[in-house]
């Protein structure tokens, strides 16, 4: 595998791990641009396949404009699909659909094309258009199910929000399913932290909480299975997950350690 640390060609961050995933706020198109297109460049000048998921405020044509400028050979790039400029909303949605599970699998289709033609990795970015919309749990959903399944591979992921359109909650919400999160206003970069349950449960993902949640109440894993509409094999394979993740076990310690770090009641 290619070298574990990557340049981030963002300053205030430095280098990276492959696996990272974070986030950016921006208040203005230009915060947008200053920090995505130097992000893309060095994972172009890295050998790395680049995608970028656009949506508004950018339209596809300006985010080739801009790429174009700081990547002198961008027009030849993008015939060969070095770089992959996407429509945000016809990748992100089947029609009226998010599926999140089929959105990772399809990161991890383009990775494994970039491995096989001889790129280092993947380097992506995607642009949020779901904030206030009817899609918002499914995203966060996407967003949790992504931070798991980049672990260990070589790609980096980069996920941008509008700060005009995110409400407080919204913040803290995609601020602790991102490992990293990061904001700019006006061209000035802010490095923003989440309070966090615990080093062990900071990842346990929204159904794995769930699942926690109703073994504490001391439901079988067909009862669990039942309550939340998914079947019981799915239940067995979150719990080992979760007992993985906090050093657990056993289903009963694992649920004594989110107790203990108050990540579920008890």
């Amino acid at each position: 595998m290619a070298a574990d640390i990557r340049k981030s060609g963002i300053d205030v961050l430095g280098d990276l791990s492959w696996g990272e995933h974070f986030c950016l706020f921006y208040e203005t198109k230009e915060d947008l641009l200053d920090t995505v297109v130097p992000y893309f460049k060095t994972g172009f000048d890295s050998n790395e396949f680049c995608v970028w998921a656009v949506s508004a405020p950018l339209t596809e044509a300006e985010a080739r404009t801009a790429l174009r400028q700081a990547v002198r050979v961008l027009d030849h790039d993008l015939a060969d699909r070095s770089i992959e400029i996407v429509s945000g909303h016809e990748w992100y949605l089947k029609g009226d659909n998010v599926d999140p599970k089929k959105i990772t699998a399809g990161w991890h289709e383009k990775l494994n094309r970039a491995l096989v033609a001889g790129y280092e990795g993947l380097r992506v970015s995607g642009n949020a258009f779901w904030l206030g919309t009817e899609y918002w749990q499914d995203f966060y959903d996407y967003e949790e199910e992504l931070d798991e399944s980049v672990a260990g591979q070589p790609m980096i992921v980069l996920c941008t929000y509008p700060l005009a359109e995110s409400r407080p909650s919204d913040i803290l919400d995609v601020g602790r399913a991102h490992r990293r999160a990061l904001a700019r206003r006006k061209g000035v970069w802010e490095i923003m932290r989440f309070a966090e349950a615990g080093a062990g449960t900071r990842s346990l993902t929204r159904r794995e909480l769930e699942v926690l949640t109703w073994v504490a109440r001391g439901k079988s894993a067909w009862e669990i299975g039942v309550i939340l509409g998914i079947s019981k094999r799915t239940v067995d394979e979150h719990t080992q997950t979760a007992k993985r993740k906090l050093g657990a076990a056993n289903r009963a310690e694992a649920v004594a350690i989110a107790v203990r770090e108050r990540t579920i009641a008890p």
